[in-house]
């Protein structure tokens, strides 16, 4: 009964977009680690002489860990709650970043963002994604597509602004002014947190929730962890190597970034796209159409060297790919319950993170083979087909039990 009126109310209550901008600031700042690592990539190299396969492994520490701690928190989530994950995460986010303007050996590097991921990235994405979707009725996508253009931002601004600091101060100094920013911004975000009304009442009277959706919960997410493993493979390719590539390439770091930073800028423009589309033409099809593009675009960084047409790829490949993120948000949030949103969206997450560390690293591996990015690049391309033969298959199983709209499917 209350589960139905909070459905059937005139419109969506006004925090809800409050939440939106928590989360929004909240994984820029995480995300917006993520993309350093490309920027502290080559700095990091040259002064302890690891190989750039030793340094982006990095990136698939902190992806492995968020996706470990993400299923943990999403349990929490759904049983208790996301009230206090912000204020973990910021101290946990500032800390690890201090920490590491004194790591002295690749262990420590690794193990620092062990912990960035574990009790900061992994506590502000999933399951604060998952409260802000049920947050909204009516256009759920649309608000998680705005939650989710944070990431984008932040893994545009955060990298620009680390590359400007690493070339006037070095990168000890970089971060620990990023650990002081951190923290001055996110702990007070972290006040505005607030459970969704919706996840409150369907946590607290389980009995009450209605799900019409033909496919069982345990099976989408299987089709979309399934899914979700090779499109992270294919985007985390460039946004661990494309600096280093660029700048292997003559371009200095400033210009590089510039690049990196009109990508994550287009992507931010794409996630809202992405999440809108899943309000229109449905969040499977959407994620579909974003992935035949990311697919497509990630093929060409080797090759494209003028910078008219990268610029063109970024914004082409940025948009995509940040697409994909936001689609795959909608399509867990409107193909399983409130009660079990959190669970669903971490243990996606999970199989997602593993994706993105394990493209980032097998990137660094291929170049140190090679010599080059070509092969780094064709792999990205290739595990985003397999992606889209799954998705494929998904929309098939979909269709042959039961007749949904697209907007549903």
């Amino acid at each position: 009964m209350i589960a139905n009126e909070i459905q059937t109310s005139a419109k969506d209550p006004a925090y809800g977009w409050v939440m939106v901008f928590a989360v929004f600031i909240l994984s820029a700042l995480a995300f917006g680690t993520l993309g350093t690592i490309s920027v502290f990539l080559k700095p990091l190299s040259a002064e302890f002489g690891w190989t750039r396969g030793e340094t982006s492994l990095g990136y698939t520490v902190i992806s492995f860990s968020s996706a470990i701690f993400g299923i943990l928190w999403g349990y929490i989530a759904d049983k208790y709650g996301t009230r206090y994950f912000g204020f973990v995460a910021a101290i946990a986010m500032a800390a690890s970043l201090f920490a590491l303007s004194g790591q002295q050996s690749i262990y420590q590097f690794y193990g620092l963002y062990f912990l960035f991921g574990a009790f900061g990235n992994a506590m502000v994405t999933s399951p604060l994604f998952a409260n802000v979707g049920f947050w909204f009725t009516y256009k759920p996508g649309l608000a998680l597509g705005v939650t989710a253009s944070g990431g984008a931002v932040g893994q545009g601004v955060v990298p620009y602004l680390c590359a400007i600091s690493l070339e006037q101060y070095g990168w000890q100094t970089t971060y620990v002014i990023s650990a002081v920013v951190y923290f001055c911004i996110a702990f007070p975000i972290a006040f505005l947190i607030k459970e969704s009304p919706l996840r409150e009442v369907a946590r607290n009277n389980p009995e009450v929730e209605v799900r019409d959706f033909p496919l069982s919960e345990r099976e989408v997410i299987i089709w979309i962890s399934m899914a979700i493993i090779f499109c992270c493979n294919c985007m985390a390719v460039p946004i661990v190597h494309l600096v280093p590539l660029l700048t292997d390439n003559g371009r200095t770091l400033d210009e590089a970034t510039t690049v990196l930073t009109l990508l994550m800028f287009s992507g931010a423009f794409g996630r809202i796209v992405g999440g809108k589309l899943g309000d229109t033409i449905g969040a499977l099809p959407g994620y579909i159409l974003m992935s035949a593009g990311q697919t497509i675009s990630v093929l060409w960084f080797p090759y494209f060297q003028s910078d008219l047409s990268l610029y063109l790829l970024a914004i082409v490949f940025g948009f995509t790919y940040s697409g994909v993120m936001s689609s795959i948000l909608v399509c867990t949030r409107n193909m399983v319950s409130a009660r079990y949103s959190g669970r669903a969206m971490s243990i996606t997450s999970f199989f997602g993170w593993i994706g993105m560390g394990t493209g980032g690293v097998v990137g660094g591996l291929l170049f140190d083979a090679t010599g080059n990015y070509d092969w780094s690049f064709s792999y990205a391309a290739g595990v985003g087909v397999i992606n889209l033969i799954i998705l494929g298959l998904f929309f098939v199983r979909i269709r042959t039990q039961g007749a949904l709209s697209p907007v549903t499917a």
